[in-house]
């Protein structure tokens, strides 16, 4: 916000020059002194105008290409939401690329700049899925719009998309402090999926501690769970908690215990409430990978994570959450989750199969949207066994 000082302390006086004597009319100007002043900001402006007339001009061509190629007067250009370009029928020329946003970060060649419908196998009917209904999950402290570059490109591949704000989190207004179960937090992921009709059924997919709601979720709707997604998420085992699992890796993530801040909003003599994440780590510890304006967005939007829940101990039966298909999808530079710690809990309980995300954070549907998508839409291709 800047000093607070230096905006209520006394103005330096400023000194000023003595308005220059009128030329007009002097006897004695030359027929070549004009204003010098209006002559370079005349210079500038028709600079200036030049250089719209030609982006302009540019634009013009563009868009006139467009139509031709698409037989058609009408339209507008493909657009990328995960890194705010735009290519004409999706040309990555040098020459024809409009600016880039503000993001100055260079695009990893682990998550290639392409169109949705690159990304999603022209061939393949939705209808012929068992289901094409996504459910996004967020993890602890996120809330539903940390998707909203994964539900764009699942909407635009012809995909439903449901991201759910679990109990005080995203725009929910439950306070987090008020939050003292597991069940109580991911209520409104089970009022979503239990209101579905008799037969329909979702893809889960959980970050995170998001990992343990959809295992709770799939526990009491083991029907209505196509495949369950854990994206760099907790996928415990019967009788565990989220505590636990980070507790058998003591030290795997120094960072996030330098991270965590506890809320005793009970009083201090009571356990904590909730947990808050340092600001000034969040970028090391779940971003180190993702464009600025992301890290941003998560810095004003992030909420506490409630306590309880994470020391809660699911049950977890093989009638039910065994029967639901498991997929896993690791990420390489994750500080939150180290990859060891992922690979840990694959071993305790292999899921059907294990996919990787190199070059992501924890937050792959930042810094690896486009590959997080593919992976998504792979997965949910794989037919039966």
């Amino acid at each position: 916000m800047g000093n607070l000082c230096t905006c209520f302390s006394p103005k330096t006086p400023v000194k000023t020059k003595k308005p220059a004597k009128s030329l007009q009319g002097n006897s004695q100007t030359g027929p070549n002194s004009s204003n010098r002043w209006t002559r370079i900001r005349s210079t500038r402006k028709d600079t200036h105008d030049a250089m719209i007339h030609e982006q302009a001009l540019a634009a013009a061509i563009l868009f006139r290409q467009h139509q031709q190629q698409n037989g058609s007067d009408s339209g507008s250009f493909p657009f990328d939401r995960s890194v705010s370009l735009r290519y004409p029928n999706g040309s990555g020329s040098k020459k024809t690329q409009l600016p880039r946003s503000s993001s100055s970060r260079a695009r990893s060649l682990t998550d290639p700049l392409l169109q949705p419908q690159q990304l999603v196998n022209r061939d393949i009917k939705l209808d012929d899925l068992e289901t094409n209904h996504f459910v996004l999950v967020h993890g602890g402290g996120f809330g539903a719009w940390c998707w909203y570059k994964t539900i764009a490109l699942l909407e635009e591949g012809g995909f439903k998309v449901t991201a759910i704000d679990l109990a005080g989190s995203g725009i929910d207004s439950f306070d987090t402090n008020g939050i003292t179960s597991l069940s109580q937090y991911v209520k409104p992921l089970t009022d979503f999926l239990e209101k579905l009709a008799d037969g329909e059924k979702t893809i889960l997919v959980g970050h995170d501690f998001g990992g343990a709601c959809i295992s709770y979720a799939m526990e009491l709707f083991p029907l209505k769970v196509s495949k369950a997604i854990f994206v760099a998420a907790a996928m415990l085992t019967n009788g565990q908690s989220t505590l636990n699992m980070f507790s058998q890796k003591a030290g795997s993530s120094d960072l996030m215990q330098q991270a965590q801040i506890f809320v005793y909003s009970n009083g201090n003599n009571h356990p904590p409430t909730a947990i808050n994440l340092d600001k000034s780590l969040l970028r090391d510890l779940l971003f180190n990978q993702s464009p600025s304006k992301d890290v941003a967005l998560a810095s004003v939007s992030m909420r506490s994570i409630p306590f309880a829940p994470v020391l809660e101990k699911l049950s977890l039966s093989d009638i039910k959450y065994g029967t639901v298909r498991r997929f896993y999808i690791e990420t390489s530079e994750d500080n939150a989750i180290p990859i060891t710690l992922q690979e840990s809990m694959i071993n305790s309980s292999p899921p059907e199969k294990v996919f990787r995300l190199k070059g992501a954070d924890h937050s792959p549907f930042f810094s690896k949207p486009q590959a997080l998508h593919k992976l998504l839409v792979d997965i949910s291709k794989i037919p039966s066994t």
